[in-house]
């Protein structure tokens, strides 16, 4: 789904494939010793040995990144004095209360940590005397136990919604419906784009619709990079200001010790305004590409300005069936469920943090959302007459292909723990509060915007980078008189305009050369919005922190 959180390296949820760049070939090279020309008379000329392409370079995937996370915060926490804060009824760090202590440590006991951190950052529990996280200890459950069930069961779900076809065949019959209204059409199909992006991370999932879009909007007159900006900016904008996007919002939340509804009215305003930019922005270079083809960013292959040819092509859309009606149908009321389950209507509607709840909220967390997905991956298959074993087989398919940013999560939930057990995570967090000390809480939140982008760009797994982060991030809010909430929003936000633009997502380098339009051309149509983006992020979480 996501780049922003799908399955690493297979095209899913966490988008860590780098492998689209393309590779230099190599130049033919002589024999050791000759110039190249032929040999001297009388001589017998040497044969010229096959070229070797150079390696390409590959960005590692987020697993593999992780890894070497994993080594180096072990490492470093031989160096890091070991320190802490008192803690609060809530157990969060009281400000002003760092002090250094011993880590009580051996060699032996920091190697132990090294070797069970997958397993602790799975179910690791907290000793509540000593703070210690150990698979045998008694206390709270410290691992990510929960939140790694939870992408299990939403792969399961999401597996079987692809499996119906009626997701596909239903964006599918939206673009067929308005291709004769072509502003109509970016904006319908951007706006699909996006809302699916802001609830489950879609992503990936768009690589499948330049098959249609490209001819489409060929037919209408525009470009081709008008379907890539259709596309790629639709459910990056989405995913950017995810609302309840599990692989995102959820991930983060969960790191952050909060529930994913909270800040979701925040994150909601600030889907509608980026969203409706977005569009507008794509909406008008298709509208200047029309008036004046020169002025094409992508430029036109043979074939493309052949409009009648492509009309045909793209006129050949089946109708939905009743059975993918009511997919669709099923589909939406989960993920409405889904969104009202988790929101705190008392906090969102009268403004306090404190309120108390009504009593028609749920408060679900990722226990409930799991038993949710997976009872309406059943329920999805029924209504499709998929068949219990094809049903079966597919939703164990589904879990099985979100295992890789399953695994990520516990990796990053690993670290943590590493951290939490040699004393290092104050001091780190003490180390940055006195970088933002003494700033205004719009500013820190502007701070942790951009200070979460080269994050983005390092640990390009969603899900990594939040359990990596928050557990830092969260507790600093606090310092900062900061909804916890905001932090949340000012980094998926990050993450989410690094995937629009950088080469190691498989949206994007994936997008452009199926659109066949080069990678440098794109980055100059998206420089501008790029732009526009992020000062309205830094606008909106700066209001999210003052007003909350």
């Amino acid at each position: 789904m996501s780049t922003t959180d799908s399955q690493d390296s297979t095209g899913g949820r966490d988008s860590t494939d780098g492998s689209g760049r393309a590779g230099v070939g190599g130049a033919n090279t002589t024999a050791p010793g000759q110039s190249g020309q032929a040999g001297q008379p009388g001589q017998p000329s040497q044969p010229e040995q096959p070229s070797t392409p150079a390696k390409k370079f590959t960005f590692p995937s987020a697993l593999t990144v992780l890894v070497v996370v994993t080594i180096a915060v072990w490492l470093l926490a031989f160096l890091i004095p070991a320190g802490q804060y008192d803690r609060n009824g809530n157990g969060a760090p009281v400000q002003g209360t760092y002090h250094r202590v011993p880590s009580g440590q051996s060699f032996v006991d920091r190697l132990n940590d090294l070797f069970l951190a997958p397993v602790n950052g799975l179910y690791g529990i907290q000793d509540p005397r000593t703070s210690l996280v150990g698979p045998d200890n008694s206390g709270a459950l410290y691992g990510s136990a929960g939140v790694f069930l939870f992408v299990l069961a939403i792969g399961a779900f999401i597996t079987v919604v692809f499996a119906t076809g009626a997701l596909d065949r239903g964006i599918g019959r939206l673009a067929h419906k308005l291709r004769e209204r072509g502003t109509l059409l970016i904006a319908g199909v951007m706006v699909v784009f996006s809302v699916l992006g802001t609830v489950e991370g879609f992503a990936e999932e768009t690589l499948g619709f330049y098959g249609l879009l490209v001819p489409l909007m060929l037919a209408l007159g525009y470009d081709r990079m008008t379907a890539v900006g259709t596309t790629i900016l639709g459910a990056g904008v989405g995913v950017m200001c995810s609302t309840v996007n599990p692989f995102a919002t959820g991930v983060a939340s969960s790191a952050a010790d909060i529930s994913l509804g909270d800040g979701i009215t925040l994150r909601f305003a600030m889907w509608i305004v980026l969203t409706g930019v977005t569009v507008a922005y794509v909406a008008r270079y298709a509208k200047r590409v029309q008036k004046d083809p020169q002025r094409s960013l992508s430029g036109f292959l043979p074939g493309d300005r052949d409009r009648e040819r492509a009309a045909s092509e793209a006129a050949e859309i089946p109708e939905l069936t009743s059975t993918h009606k009511t997919v669709l149908a099923v589909t939406a009321v989960v993920f409405a469920f889904m969104i009202y389950s988790v929101v705190p209507w008392s906090s969102a509607l009268t403004g306090k943090a404190d309120a108390v709840p009504y009593g028609f909220e749920l408060g679900w967390s990722f226990p409930q959302l799991a038993a949710l997905f997976l009872v309406a991956a059943v329920i999805v298959g029924i209504a499709a007459r998929m068949g219990e074993q094809k049903l079966s087989s597919t939703i164990v398919q589904g879990a099985a292909d979100f295992v890789s940013p399953a695994l990520v999560i516990l990796l990053a939930r690993g670290v943590t723990v590493i951290m939490n057990n040699s004393k290092i995570t104050d001091t780190v967090l003490h180390g940055i509060e006195g970088v933002v000390k003494g700033t205004s809480s719009g500013v820190f939140a502007i701070i942790v915007f951009i200070v979460n982008l080269p994050l983005a760009f390092l640990i390009p797994s969603t899900s990594g980078h939040a359990t990596l982060a928050m557990p830092i991030l969260a507790p600093l809010s606090d310092f900062a008189g900061v909804s916890r909430a905001v932090v949340v929003t000012a980094w998926q936000a990050a993450s989410g305009w690094m995937n629009l633009w950088v080469p190691t997502t498989a949206v994007t380098i994936g997008g452009v050369a199926l659109a066949k339009v080069g990678y440098d051309r794109y980055l100059r149509f998206v420089w501008p919005l790029l732009a526009i983006l992020f000062v309205l992020v830094c606008m909106f979480v700066a209001l999210g922190a003052v007003y909350t």
